[in-house]
């Protein structure tokens, strides 16, 4: 309660005559003048000039190659099949070479690539039930309704993982192999620790087995109409990485802000030769299991090979942005020089 004042009428709510509240306190004001305007709009145009050539130092330092694999050599007559939905059960396999002429140093890590698939639709995000991909048993059996259409499936039996995000998961696999003089050897990539540690340990997690195994915690539901496999068996050689924590399921679940956008397949194994320095020159292949079909919306699928550095991988952007926003800042600068030198600073020299 504020406190009433003993006295009426219109000067009851007249503020205290007090140098804050009458304001009378000191004040100051910068004086813009050119002597103090110009030097900053240099000195700005050349900090922003020296940020985007040491970025942009930094990103072509970094190495990628981008392989469109979507009708590529042997891929071609799978991108066919996949035109028939009637062929979605079955496999196709295909093989895509490549050269690489200058060694990939350091961390390499693959990626798979998608172009103008828009997982960026508000329709599309919502499609999914965060309380059965955090482990919640109530919601496993009894989904949210913004699963739908793909809550259920024909027998009344939940999907898990329902949604339509959770239904279309990029599903092709790879296999990368290096070609010596006369043989040929895989190149060993991680497949386990791709995400985000809070996505993995706390966005996703299996529901409490209670001495069960996974597969039957997850009896009585169905996997989505899209997938080969159910949820508890997406990894068969390491049954720590199977139902909601599978890395290869998280990564697909956060969606990409853009159309066109990559997603972490695996990083390089340095451990054994040739590769302890990272991917040598040399003739390559890939073996592909060629399962997403990318025709309906007039995408493509490639593959990407990259190293990284303290800025990212290979993105001009923001060094573009500080070259760009230096040259706009400079010729302002040059322009104000310009005016100020014909006319003077105090303006003697504009007509009246």
């Amino acid at each position: 309660m504020g406190k009433v004042k003993g006295k009426p009428g219109p000067l009851a709510r007249r503020p205290d005559n007090s140098a804050f509240k009458q304001q009378r306190l000191p004040a100051w004001s910068p004086m813009l003048t050119a002597n103090t305007v110009l030097p900053f709009f240099y000195f700005m145009a050349l900090i922003c000039l020296l940020l985007g050539v040491w970025l942009l130092l930094t990103v072509q330092n970094t190495q990628e190659m981008k392989l469109d694999y979507t009708e590529a050599e042997t891929c071609n007559e799978c991108f066919e099949m996949r035109k028939n939905v009637s062929n979605a059960n079955k496999t196709c396999f295909c093989t895509v070479n490549f050269r690489i002429d200058k060694p990939f140093k350091g961390d390499v890590f693959f990626y798979y690539g998608l172009r103008n698939f828009h997982q960026n639709l508000r329709r599309y995000m919502d499609s999914r039930d965060d309380g059965q991909t955090v482990g919640r048993k109530k919601n496993l059996k009894d989904p949210s309704s913004y699963c739908e259409p793909f809550l259920k499936d024909p027998s009344g039996r939940p999907i898990a993982p329902c949604g339509a995000v959770a239904n279309s998961i990029f599903n092709d696999s790879f296999t990368l192999w290096y070609h010596y003089s006369n043989d040929k050897g895989e190149v060993p990539l991680l497949r386990e620790g791709l995400t985000w540690y809070t996505d993995k340990y706390i966005k996703f997690r299996n529901p409490t087995t209670d001495n069960l195994t996974l597969a039957q915690v997850f009896e009585g539901t169905a996997p989505p109409p899209y997938w080969q496999k159910p949820v508890y068996k997406l990894d068969p050689s390491n049954p720590m990485n199977n139902g909601f924590i599978n890395d290869d399921f998280i990564v697909w679940m956060r969606e990409a802000a853009f159309p066109n956008f990559k997603k972490l397949y695996g990083i390089l194994f340095r451990n054994d030769n040739p590769f302890t320095k990272g991917l040598p020159a040399g003739n390559y292949s890939i073996d592909i299991s060629y399962n997403f079909p990318v025709q309906y919306f007039r995408g493509r699928k490639e593959v990407v090979l990259t190293t990284v550095t303290w800025f990212g991988g290979q993105n001009h952007f923001l060094p573009i942005a500080y070259l760009v926003t230096s040259s706009l800042i400079l010729l302002t600068a040059v322009v104000l020089t310009v005016v100020w030198w014909k006319f003077g600073k105090d303006g003697k020299n504009m007509k009246e």
